[in-house]
């Protein structure tokens, strides 16, 4: 019942919008944070 209230009511597909855009924002910030961390220091 979970599961087709998720993807047939408004706020269900509003939930599933909020949850892949969480999911797509966690792997952004990780492989970004991941990415600095790694880089060398410049001199200023």
């Amino acid at each position: 019942m979970a599961w087709k209230e998720l993807f047939t009511t408004d706020v269900g597909l509003g939930s599933l919008a909020v949850i892949v855009f969480v999911i797509g924002m966690s792997i952004f910030f990780g492989r970004m944070f991941n990415k600095k961390m790694n880089e060398k220091p410049t001199e200023e």
